[in-house]
């Protein structure tokens, strides 16, 4: 609970600790004669205690031409009861207001943080070598030409061309793919990945502000300020609800006397108890719990929706965008085929891990754990990485390749290639080719369910898009039945993609993307609506969401499109009831056929159904 809604909730215990005894004894005539200006001077302590920012609030929209609004109708409607004299109605309205504001906010504002841990991958400082001194520098004062230091551990600040050194670097916040690049002299590097292992000079080749991090930055920032955001009920109610009851009270207060005779007294407190029952407490609160009760019920599923206005624009999503790694598959990679040619499967497998056995790489690793065993490295005399082609090593006095087709060619192995979808391992014995191993990232056992279920729910298109190669994008996408795949895309194509099919939606369609890396931040923002994977997903994807799936599992979009749909069915209820039953109460109040009390009786009435209504959107499966 942020410190606002702390406050409110002190306000609102304040409020009800010194109402309640002045209702009591007002009641009780204990004072003084019920309306006395007595009880006006003892009303106003709890009326501005709850009210004096919604007050606040009226008053600086009107100075800036924004006058029908409800903070507007909230303050005219408790003016109206002041003025009648009816000094607890005019505080009860305000209070029960503010109570469902504040579960309004509750609802909007929880977890959700801005994407300021999205700056992460922005660099502090850049390394300078000076008189063979390291120097930090502020990337921006880094000119293009120049040569930095990166060293083991430390992000790229600037993008460059390698002009020493050679490392394995992490380019997943930005590429979302989980397997390390190698970069070795002449190699490009971009800025925001991380150098793994050892020490490398870049000569930087875009300044700071034209940099592929800056870039990233500003696609967030652009995108967040031209998303398509719903607007909230009430005040798009207030609009032309607000205007049309402040008229029909100037008009019951000015006509009447004027043509019919009536009194002046007469028609000012008809006017005033029209305001009354025009207030529209059973909508401010109704509406607003049906939401969060929605909410709720969702986060019982393990969806987290941080906003009545994402819940309601899942019900129109008709278009859902997947990022690949990590999202519907599992960002693990593992050993998917063996194929040996000239021995057995575990023979096959344990040379190869042994011909790994001294490297970090997440492939290395990938095989050693499908072997099962851990490699005794005494069996191994020599081995031997060569940079973008695998590695060599001596086992069992026998020469061991294993790499990719480069190696296999670059020794004069003849081999039969590999068309197998993954990453594909040559191994070859004494420089007779051997078999191969083949590493793919596995796909999520429910991801294949989610798009059945997405489409039982009326989602008429599934699309993925991938950094990764196209042959594995397709793979992938052919096996879980999606409808379109766009692969080896950029974070900036990610959000042309996005952008395309935005321009493909009819009027009132909304467009999903589901993602779980930083790179998936800026198309998080873009889409009509973001959702997160929030138990492998990084903490920016997570903040730039309005979505997350806590435990990642897919098949929770469909159960919370279902929740969304109910919530709404429930919204419309109550706006139909609500209205209804305010239109017959106003039209009794302008004939003089309903005094105050029979007002507030009606409007809290309405009120409390509207309410208990609400309370089953927490139910909602």
């Amino acid at each position: 609970m942020t410190k606002k809604q702390k406050a409110m909730v002190f306000r609102i215990v304040a409020t009800f600790m010194i109402y309640i005894p002045l209702a009591v004894a007002e009641h009780m005539e204990l004072l003084a004669a019920k309306g006395s200006l007595s009880w006006l001077a003892l009303y106003l302590i709890p009326y501005l205690l709850i009210g004096w920012d919604i007050i606040y609030k009226a008053l600086r929209n009107i100075r800036n031409g924004q006058v029908f609004d409800e903070n507007f109708l909230m303050a005219l409607a408790t003016f109206g009861a002041f003025g009648v004299g009816e000094y607890s109605e005019a505080v009860a309205v305000m209070l029960f207001y503010q109570v469902g504001e504040l579960f309004q906010s509750y609802a909007v504002n929880r977890s959700r943080q801005s994407i300021s841990d999205l700056m992460d991958i922005c660099p502090e400082y850049a390394n300078i070598e000076e008189d063979g001194v390291l120097r930090q520098v502020d990337p921006e004062d880094v000119q293009v030409g120049d040569v930095i230091v990166v060293k083991a551990g430390e992000r790229i600040p600037l993008d460059g061309k390698v002009v020493f050194g050679d490392s394995m670097v992490d380019t997943s916040a930005l590429t979302g793919e989980p397997v390390p690049r190698r970069a070795s002299v002449g190699d490009e590097v971009i800025s925001g990945c991380v150098n793994g292992s050892g020490l490398l000079r870049v000569e930087v080749t875009r300044e700071f502000d034209d940099s592929t991090v800056a870039k990233i930055l500003e696609l967030v920032e652009n995108a967040s300020s031209k998303k398509a955001k719903v607007e909230n009920f009430i005040t798009k109610f207030a609009r032309y609800y607000t205007p049309a009851v402040v008229i029909g009270a100037v008009i019951l207060a000015v006509l009447p006397p004027l043509l019919l005779g009536q009194s002046w007294a007469e028609g000012v407190r008809r006017a005033c108890t029209f305001l009354v029952i025009s207030c529209p407490c059973a909508l401010v609160i109704s509406v607003p719990m049906s939401f969060f009760g929605g909410i709720g019920a969702a986060s019982r599923k393990g969806v987290l929706v941080k906003g009545s206005n994402f819940l309601e624009a899942l019900s129109d999503m008709t278009t859902i965008v997947f990022d690949k790694t990590g999202t519907l598959t599992k960002g693990e990679f593992k050993v998917t085929e063996i194929l040996p040619v000239s021995m057995g499967k575990e023979d096959l497998l344990e040379l190869a891990a042994y011909a790994e056995s001294y490297s970090d790489h997440p492939i290395s690793r990938s095989i050693r754990d499908a072997w099962g065993w851990e490699p005794d490295r005494s069996r191994v005399t020599g081995n031997r990485e060569i940079a973008g082609h695998g590695l060599e090593a001596v086992v069992d006095g026998r020469t061991v390749l294993a790499g990719n087709e480069k190696l296999m060619k670059q020794n004069g192995v003849a081999f039969e290639a590999c068309h197998s979808v993954g990453t594909v391992v040559y191994v070859a014995v004494d420089g007779v080719y051997a078999g191969a191993v083949v590493i793919a990232d596995t796909i999520k056992e429910s991801a294949a369910d989610a798009i059945r279920e997405l489409k039982q729910v009326g989602v008429r298109k599934t699309v993925m898009l991938t950094g990764d190669r196209k042959e594995v994008g397709e793979a992938v996408s052919a096996q879980l039945g999606l409808d379109e795949v766009h692969a080896q895309l950029l974070p900036e194509d990610k959000v042309e993609q996005v952008e395309q099919l935005l321009t493909r939606q009819r009027k009132g369609e909304k467009l999903a993307f589901v993602g779980d890396g930083i790179n998936d931040a800026p198309v998080l923002s873009r889409a009509d609506i973001g959702i997160a994977m929030g138990s492998m997903g990084s903490d920016a994807a997570i903040e730039a969401a309005d979505v997350v799936l806590m435990d990642d599992d897919p098949r929770k979009i469909a159960s919370v499109v279902r929740i969304s749909r109910k919530t709404l069915v429930i919204v419309k209820q109550n706006i139909a009831f609500a209205l209804g039953v305010k239109a017959i109460v106003l039209a009794m109040g302008a004939f003089g056929a309903a005094n105050m009390w029979e007002a507030v009786f009606a409007d809290v009435g309405v009120s409390v159904i509207a309410i208990i209504n609400a309370m089953r959107a927490l139910k909602a499966e």
